[in-house]
């Protein structure tokens, strides 16, 4: 059962991730704009964002293996369809059918996961495993993209998920127990209404602010329609008895802590792979395959640190991980402002290195952390979050970079480099939130909050009435 969740996380989180070694091709293919290739990224995992929670606590509801089994069908037919898109309009769509198959993959296995592994340091590693291959398949996902870009085309990278849902699907039939939370969740519509509202205001406002400017009415309309989603979410959602966004998890600082590092480290890591592919084949005038494999040290490193740093989250907790995490990325972010059109390879490939060792200690802890406190009724919740947590950093990561670097693509070289100084100062201030975040949420404290939300969390699926007040006033 571990190897077919983590067959499933590779390749929707791969696909986040290949598709950026393709972009210069789907731009000459296809005639697309930098926003079309940021839409690209960005549809496949702004719907992620948006439907990862109601997805995991569909299957918490309906049946994990019978929604597992749906997200793999749908998943693989947006690939099939991706590789067919005849123009970056129909692509962009066929990603977004491709992440809805996504979003029921995610939370979802994860949830199948913690349920397989009741003993708690077993539980810990094999999460660990899970978070693992979620790294290494963001790390490998522009090596592989660089070898079909250059052997077989672009399309390729799409059609190479056709295979492994189909035999996925075989074996969760075979292997696969179906399983659910004992507390059925009902559905939120008005909360997933204002969650798509503020995710997809927020992202559309950043990508298409270089075009409209800032001070746009349409802009400014986004952004109001987004910080008033915010207002109605923080509203809403906690007088209903089964909310979409279950805002009590945040009770438990780690928790939410997680969420936060899960955000900030996809927004650094996108970020990087987006200007990162670009900067060597359109600035150093590499193949899509050369380019690939000058991040070869981020996914050798991210092989060899994952299952260390699982075994490690198991054995002595999360905290000296995460610190490890967020200081790589902080000093790679640094590094990487020294980095110009003529700047030597071995030095590029030694700053990629620290990025290599963030990737390769930041997953285990994350998701961990999210789930491990957490009784398994709530599993596919937390999890879905986490997830939320990870793709809306993606999709800010692309989004901000995008909008950073956008203009100076099509003058290079130096210009290039040059705007990359902002997406690099970007990423040393999320490396250094997530240091913070790893010494404020691994003390006793913090892991008091932990264990009264579960506390709360078990009071409420044996059928009593959540007692926030006592919460409250302790």
């Amino acid at each position: 059962m571990l190897a077919i969740c983590c067959a499933s996380i590779v390749v929707v989180v791969m696909d986040i991730s290949i598709v950026n070694a393709a972009l210069p091709a789907i731009r000459r293919d296809l005639h697309a704009s930098e926003s079309g290739l940021q839409w690209t990224v960005d549809a496949y995992t702004l719907v992620l964002a948006s439907f990862l929670v109601l997805a995991g606590s569909t299957a918490d509801r309906v049946g994990r293996r019978r929604i597992f089994q749906v997200g793999l069908a749908a998943f693989g037919l947006g690939s099939l369809l991706c590789g067919l898109a005849p123009s970056i309009g129909w692509l962009i769509a066929a990603r977004a059918l491709q992440a809805i198959g996504g979003t029921m993959l995610n939370p979802v296995a994860m949830a199948i996961t913690a349920n397989t592994f009741p003993e708690p340091a077993e539980r810990a590693r094999a999460i660990g495993v899970f978070g693992s291959m979620s790294g290494l398949s963001l790390a490998l996902g522009p090596i592989l993209g660089g070898v079909l870009v250059d052997g077989f085309g672009w399309r390729f990278v799409f059609w190479v998920n056709v295979p492994i849902v189909v035999a996925a699907i075989v074996c969760t039939t075979l292997f696969v127990p179906e399983s659910r939370a004992a507390r059925a969740r009902r559905f939120d519509p008005v909360g997933q209404t204002l969650v798509i509202l503020v995710l997809g205001s927020v992202v559309y406002a950043i990508i298409e602010s270089k075009g409209l400017g800032w001070s746009s009415p349409v802009i400014l309309g986004l952004l109001a329609v987004a910080a008033l989603g915010v207002l109605g979410i923080l509203g809403y959602e906690p007088r209903r008895a089964d909310p979409l966004l279950e805002l009590r998890l945040f009770r438990s600082v780690p928790f939410s802590a997680a969420i936060l590092m899960a955000l900030f480290a996809l927004c650094g890591f996108s970020a990087f792979l987006f200007v990162t592919t670009q900067y060597l084949q359109d600035v150093r005038d590499m193949s899509a395959l050369t380019a690939g494999l000058c991040l070869l040290p981020v996914g050798l490193l991210v092989v060899v640190l994952s299952p260390r740093t699982g075994r490690l989250v198991g054995a002595r907790g999360p905290k000296l991980p995460l610190l490890v995490s967020g200081a790589a990325l902080a000093l790679g972010g640094a590094a990487s402002i020294r980095l110009g059109p003529a700047t030597p390879l071995p030095a590029v490939l030694a700053t990629y290195l620290l990025f290599g060792i963030f990737l390769g200690t930041v997953n285990p802890p994350i998701t961990n952390t999210a789930v491990s406190a957490m009784p398994r009724s709530m599993a596919g919740v937390a999890g879905s979050l986490a997830s939320t947590g990870r793709q809306t950093g993606t999709t800010l990561g692309v989004a901000i970079a995008g909008t950073i670097v956008g203009p100076a693509l099509a003058r290079g070289g130096t210009a290039y480099t040059n705007a990359e100084h902002g997406v690099w100062w970007l990423i040393f201030g999320l490396g250094a939130g997530i240091l913070i975040l790893a010494l404020l949420s691994t003390g006793r404290r913090a892991m008091d909050t932990a264990a009264r939300a579960a506390t709360l969390f078990e009071e409420m699926g044996q059928g009593a009435e959540p007692q926030t007040a006592p919460l409250r006033r302790r």
